[in-house]
């Protein structure tokens, strides 16, 4: 099988899920079934879907045993801006290992999203951006937060963000969010970020004052573990 077989064969476009759970089991069965064996994964490409009530953002499947409290300590962390994996620690009560591989060897990491959403050019916070544009311009196509662009490319060996960037649009009087992603682990990464993320939505929707759309969730790379599998 050629590149373009592969790719066409195991990608998801446009899928629609009512919250994130459904998002997550329907994904979790894919891969198993369709994934490609990719660098110690079974992965899918270029996976794009909404969800339309992104409110509903608890991960309820039993085999999955996801924990909500420890995403709601990671979106208290996000929101400090304070990227060192120890106040991580201070708020969940211990740091989890993937967090500490990450880190470097004072445990800054780049992928603490609040720490790059807060930060600009001219040390401008790019959140109190896009809520300026948003209130003064609803149709704004220019209300976009860059996570990962190039800022860190010499720490990036440990820790690469796996997230590109975060769109914003007010479509029918509601708040809509795109996430893009390079790459996204089903098992972990994408049951809490998309917990942080519709966090996030929320936030904005509540600082417009309006009330929260869909949430378009795009990985160029969707993929669990070997040993998740």
């Amino acid at each position: 099988m050629n590149t373009i077989n592969t790719i066409m064969t195991n990608t998801i476009n446009n899928k629609v899920f009512r919250n994130a759970n459904t998002a997550y089991e329907y994904l979790h069965d894919r891969i198993i079934q369709d994934g490609v064996d990719f660098a110690g994964t079974k992965a899918l490409f270029n996976v794009g879907f909404y969800m339309t009530d992104p409110m509903d953002n608890r991960i309820t499947n039993r085999e999955r045993n996801w924990k909500e409290d420890y995403a709601e300590a990671e979106w208290q962390w996000y929101l400090t801006g304070l990227p060192n994996i120890k106040m991580l620690g201070e708020i969940y009560g211990k740091i989890p290992e993937i967090w500490k591989r990450m880190a470097n060897d004072e445990g800054y990491v780049n992928s603490n999203y609040g720490y790059q959403w807060e930060r600009g050019q001219n040390h401008t916070s790019q959140l109190n951006y896009i809520v300026g544009l948003l209130k003064d311009n609803p149709n704004t196509r220019q209300a976009c937060i860059s996570i990962y662009d190039g800022k860190e490319h010499p720490d990036y060996k440990t820790d690469t963000p796996c997230t590109y960037a975060i769109q914003f649009t007010i479509l029918h009087g509601r708040l809509d969010m795109c996430v893009t992603m390079r790459s996204n682990d089903l098992w972990f990464g994408f049951c809490n970020d998309q917990y942080c993320f519709s966090r996030l939505q929320e936030m904005v929707s509540k600082r417009l004052n309006i009330e929260p759309g869909v949430y378009y969730h795009f990985a160029h790379n969707m993929h669990l573990y070997n040993d998740k599998i």
